[in-house]
């Protein structure tokens, strides 16, 4: 594998970290159809520790078996697929370097409280992803919570062991918690805000949802109106997450969210594209539909971020 002039640049944008790490990064940004490019789409499969199984797979029941993500990761040429330990697992030696792995290594889940702190469990370790190949670690953390401060310090451990094992990081970067309202979670300036908390604690690759035009703090608020930060557009909204992420450099790709129809995901699509942004890590949308639908619809977006549709 010899990396493109796209992909040098972006490593040489990690100024100061290890010789593997940079390795990991580039085995991901060089793999599948999209390899190359710059662009990235991830295939995360989460959600049945986030929101339990039946919310998660009985509507394309196939999706119960850690074999079916594996495989529609790798048939529909992506970058990366990220799980927890245990679906990693599952699939450890069928899969073994057929693809490049994210371990997402925290939790929460939907049987706790609404009245319970913002916070997830640490459930897997580095040695975990060492022990199974993984290319990166993936961890969630909540900006706005009453329990970001133990997240950033838990990932700042976590972070410097697994780059001193070769291994990069991704952080989920997902406001939500006492400080901010439901509108607030995807407001422009505070997802703008959480990008940045996430290049900041170390993130080799950021991920944050994509922002609406809601301003939520009002001292922000004022700064955005003063500058005349563009926010009119989806695409100008994705520009402004990228300049937060230390001026674009910092692989910035956004997720998918709940289940939704093509054309919104297509459009999603063109925005983090025109916006600069590195691509999507899509799950919900993309292993909720049947197998063929979701491959056809895989292959849409890789066409979209390499300018054809």
């Amino acid at each position: 594998m010899r990396a493109t002039k796209t992909v040098q640049k972006i490593l040489s944008q990690y100024e100061g970290e290890t010789p593997g790490v940079k390795a990991n990064l580039a085995r991901m940004l060089m793999e599948g159809k999209l390899g190359g490019t710059g662009k990235m789409i991830i295939l995360p499969v989460d959600q049945g520790f986030e929101h339990g199984p039946a919310r998660s797979f009985a509507v394309n029941a196939a999706g119960y078996d850690p074999h079916y993500h594996y495989q529609l990761a790798i048939d529909a040429g992506l970058s990366a697929y990220a799980a927890p330990l245990a679906n990693l697992e599952a699939g450890a030696d069928t899969f073994a370097g057929q693809i490049p792995t994210i371990l997402k290594m925290n939790h929460a889940n939907s049987l706790m409280s609404n009245t319970a702190g913002k916070n997830q469990a640490v459930v897997a370790s580095v040695q975990d992803a060492l022990r199974l190949g993984c290319s990166a670690i993936g961890f969630t953390i909540y900006p706005g919570s009453d329990m970001a401060l133990d997240m950033y310090e838990e990932i700042k451990e976590l972070r410097a062991e697994a780059a001193a094992c070769g291994i990069a990081t991704v952080i989920w970067s997902y406001p939500r918690g006492e400080a901010l309202s439901k509108e607030g979670e995807t407001a422009f300036d505070v997802t703008a805000y959480a990008a940045h908390i996430a290049a900041m604690l170390g993130a080799h690759i950021i991920k944050v949802k994509l922002p609406t035009d809601h301003l939520e703090q009002d001292e922000a608020k004022k700064v955005y109106l003063k500058q005349q930060i563009d926010g009119s557009t989806m695409a100008a909204r994705v520009r402004h997450i990228v300049d937060a992420c230390f001026a674009g450099r910092r692989i910035v790709v956004f997720s998918g969210g709940a289940a939704k129809g093509e054309d919104a995901v297509y459009d999603d699509a063109r925005a983090i594209r025109d916006g600069g942004g590195n691509g999507s890590i899509i799950g919900r949308n993309s292993f909720q539909r049947p197998r063929a639908d979701a491959l056809a619809m895989l292959a849409k977006l890789i066409d979209i971020y390499k300018g054809r549709g």
